[in-house]
């Protein structure tokens, strides 16, 4: 991790690996420039076993992502039968439920 924050040197991987330029990442992550060298400059020193880690934490990703997907399989098969019209029900209850949570007072008609 950067020191001081929550970012992972993984996560910065993935953008170095798309291409990003090192000031766009930077920028991205609102690191200061000495907090970017510093983990720039171990990633550079300790590229390999960097690297190793990366492809280890994109893998367990990649299962994590099929899990979900495989679990919410029959959730996605559910709610792609309701049948149209229920948004604007859904959006209108929302909406009312809003309203009802806001508390405004009108002292317009006070003596």
């Amino acid at each position: 991790m950067i020191a001081g924050t929550r970012i992972t040197l993984y996560q910065l991987m993935d953008y170095i690996h798309a291409g990003y330029p090192p000031k766009l990442i930077r920028h991205y992550f609102y690191v200061t420039d000495e907090q970017f060298s510093a983990a720039i400059s171990y990633i550079e020193a300790n590229l390999d076993e960097v690297e190793a880690e990366y492809q280890i934490v994109l893998k367990i990703a990649e299962e994590n992502r099929k899990y979900w997907e495989e679990q919410n399989r029959k959730l996605f098969a559910i709610i792609a039968k309701i049948p149209p019209g229920r948004e604007a029900a859904w959006e209108k209850l929302q909406a009312r439920k809003a309203k009802r949570g806001k508390i405004t007072y009108d002292f317009s008609h006070r003596p």
